[in-house]
């Protein structure tokens, strides 16, 4: 009991705190000259050099324009020029605001908080999402995997958001915590499902740890083939989490297999000079022609198939070859799409549909880890936000027509709830929803 006890003390000393919000690079590959913000929900107080205000309450029916002007962003909202500024700050008066991003150039997004706009070399700007932590999980859950129940998306949020926390300071000296693509995790709109929502504040609180309690790496990609690899066939770091499993759940879904034809003589001669192996030797071109994975291996001739992967944009590591010798082609026979180590999006979805539980689910791709509940993350308003979610989806189902909330409203009003909760204020859904035309359908 004793060591037990220290065991849990030791875990609530090395867990880091739950953080509150979050700034992330939008539009991170992106080079962005001309910024046009319109408002879908709420309105904005805009801000310019220390704090300067330039306009308030800027809602829905205008729109601003930022753009560089040498090193400052020239700012006007409709027709009213408001001058040059070394930064730009759009501030949301209150929780239920979104915004619409439109980069010339690229497509419209959308998001909720807070939005920071700096200058950069070459007429360009950085725009930075200041936003709620849980918020920030819910839209990388949307970018990051597909399902229709609840506990794929509570899944994909627990590993996103143990992620984050491990790596909240991964972009720190450029003065953000994330960027929006693959390099940190993909956050490419907000939130607007209202299943997914439901996963994540389902999850709210939930990380994955080891045995010290530390959190862990948490990888993930579509498809393993059918059996995940082990951390160090990739990346060299061997951690006792990431173990390569047997994972007949990846079969039969959309990334399960690949094939790809590649010319003999090709093939042959990139090892030849990439790799430097003699294929000359027939030893050497029969190993290179007639390469089979009946289990996942590492290498090939002593060649990392990480880098055979990369060099021949492959869609996995987890190939056989074969050689047609009428048509001199090499034939790769491959299973399963992305790095392999970790979760398989795609196996963890049929674990799902099968009926596994999420939380055996997580320990069945992160060997010998555990799920970590924060005591001070929630609240009440979770258990609204959960009820109401429940009530949203099951109302949904039984529409003979696909309709939804005016500005996708099902998420504002959950906002105000909680709001008013956090204002201790009593929440009576009949007095202050009142809305006629909350809803139309497209």
């Amino acid at each position: 009991m004793k060591r037990l006890l220290t065991i849990i003390m030791l875990m609530i000393a090395v867990l880091p705190a739950h953080a509150d919000r979050v700034k992330v690079r939008l539009f991170s590959t992106n080079s962005v000259s001309i910024l046009n913000v319109s408002f879908d929900l709420g309105s904005y107080n805009i801000y310019g050099d220390d704090g300067t205000l330039i306009e308030d309450m800027v809602g829905e029916g205008r729109s601003v324009l930022i753009r560089p002007e040498g090193n400052r962003l020239h700012v006007s909202v409709n027709d009213d020029d408001y001058g040059t500024f070394s930064k730009v700050r759009l501030e949301a008066v209150d929780t239920a605001c979104i915004l619409c991003l439109n980069p010339e150039g690229c497509k419209q997004r959308t998001y909720e908080g807070n939005l920071e706009v700096k200058p950069a070399a070459g007429k360009k700007m950085i725009l930075i999402g200041d936003v709620e932590f849980e918020t920030y999980i819910a839209g990388v859950v949307q970018s990051e995997i597909y399902g229709q129940h609840s506990d794929i998306f509570r899944i994909q949020a627990i590993i996103s958001r143990t992620w984050a926390l491990r790596n909240i300071k991964k972009h720190a000296a450029d003065g953000y915590n994330f960027c929006d693509n693959v390099h940190c995790q993909a956050y490419l709109n907000r939130c607007i499902r209202p299943d997914i929502m439901l996963g994540v504040i389902e999850s709210c609180g939930e990380t994955l740890v080891d045995s010290a309690g530390k959190l862990i790496e948490t990888p993930f990609h579509s498809n393993s083939g059918g059996q995940t690899a082990n951390s160090e066939d990739v990346w060299r770091t061997a951690l006792p989490y990431l173990r390569s499993v047997a994972d007949t759940f990846s079969f039969r879904m959309r990334q399960s297999d690949w094939v790809r034809t590649i010319s003999a003589d090709r093939w042959l001669n990139y090892f030849s000079k990439t790799h430097k192996l003699n294929t000359a030797d027939s030893a050497v071109r029969d190993s290179l022609l007639h390469f089979s994975q009946p289990v996942r291996q590492a290498r090939i001739l002593g060649v990392p198939l990480t880098r055979v992967r990369l060099d021949w944009q492959l869609k996995s590591t987890f190939f056989s070859v074969t050689f047609d010798t009428m048509a001199n082609n090499v034939i790769l026979t491959g299973h399963g799409y992305g790095h392999g180590v970790g979760l398989s999006q795609e196996g963890a979805i049929r674990m799902v549909t099968l009926g596994y539980a999420y939380d055996s689910i997580l320990r069945h791709y992160y060997t010998g880890a555990m799920l970590y509940h924060d005591p001070l993350a929630g609240g009440n308003y979770v258990e609204n936000y959960t009820a109401r979610l429940v009530r949203i989806i099951d109302e949904d189902s039984q529409r003979d027509t696909q309709v939804r909330s005016k500005k996708d409203d099902w998420l504002g009003r959950l906002f105000r709830i909680r709001d008013r909760e956090e204002r201790e204020e009593i929440y009576i859904e009949e007095e202050q929803d009142n809305e006629q035309d909350w809803q139309y359908e497209w």
